[in-house]
């Protein structure tokens, strides 16, 4: 962004490293965002020449600032948020990593696997949005054997949360296990999906997304590779303008 170029304060902060942009339209509709010292809305465009400050500190965009990209294998028990005051156990203060970052969408409390965190506010916002359908792949353990017809009612689509989900590649893999591959990210899609089967989800753990599959230890991260990188630019290049929250 150039000098007395404008844009919204959502872009700003997540251009800077700062925060994701809906992690912006959260702190603006609480209060806790000002420009000039004035209560901002959310479409208030910004520059380089104002006084923007979060919970009472100037933030400030860096120069050259190096974008980071982790892939982290979250274990049980941690919480995708940032909010480090509010929630004890979240996954910022347990990666404990030494530049500002944040995650890429979000794995529930009691769901392991891998997850994307960055500095890069931009490619999180291309990531979420709900029509690309880049793809995230679960291995799932339940509380009784799956049967076929289990099988075909998850692939097809199960009614949740006033919608069908979209038809999906499922595949048993034990007794009691199978592996799903989503290209949506509903709230708590899976264990609602298996609910509504009358099935309870036991394990979940994320093997993948996009382009990177899950081969690093539970609790411990990693950067992506040039490789890596490159791929996700090329499949988010086009993305669209919409996004929606993550699992």
């Amino acid at each position: 962004m150039c000098n007395g170029n404008k844009t919204r304060i959502n872009k700003f902060l997540s251009e800077i490293g700062f925060c994701s942009r809906r992690e912006a339209d959260k702190f603006i509709e609480q209060g806790r965002v000002l420009v000039n010292g004035v209560l901002p809305l959310l479409g208030t465009k910004v520059s380089d020449h104002d006084d923007i400050s979060v919970n009472g500190k100037i933030v400030k965009k860096s120069i050259r600032k190096k974008m980071i990209y982790l892939a982290f294998n979250k274990p049980t028990g941690i919480v995708c948020t940032t909010d480090t005051k509010r929630e004890k156990n979240n996954i910022i203060d347990y990666i404990n990593y030494p530049t500002r970052i944040f995650p890429i969408g979000r794995l529930d409390k009691p769901s392991e696997g891998l997850i994307f965190l960055t500095n890069d506010g931009d490619i999180v916002n291309k990531i979420l949005r709900a029509r690309n359908n880049h793809e995230k792949e679960y291995e799932v353990s339940v509380n009784k054997p799956v049967t076929k017809e289990f099988i075909e009612s998850m692939s097809n689509g199960v009614p949740i949360l006033d919608t069908i989900t979209r038809k999906c590649y499922v595949k048993q893999i034990d007794k009691k296990k199978f592996k799903i591959i989503l290209t949506q990210g509903l709230n708590r899609q899976i264990r609602r999906m298996c609910e509504q089967l009358d099935y309870e989800v036991t394990k979940l753990k994320r093997v993948r997304i996009m382009n990177i599959i899950l081969d690093i230890p539970v609790g411990s991260y990693r950067d992506f590779t040039p490789k890596e990188l490159n791929q996700i630019n090329q499949s988010v290049v086009h993305s669209y303008k919409t996004y929606k929250e993550g699992e």
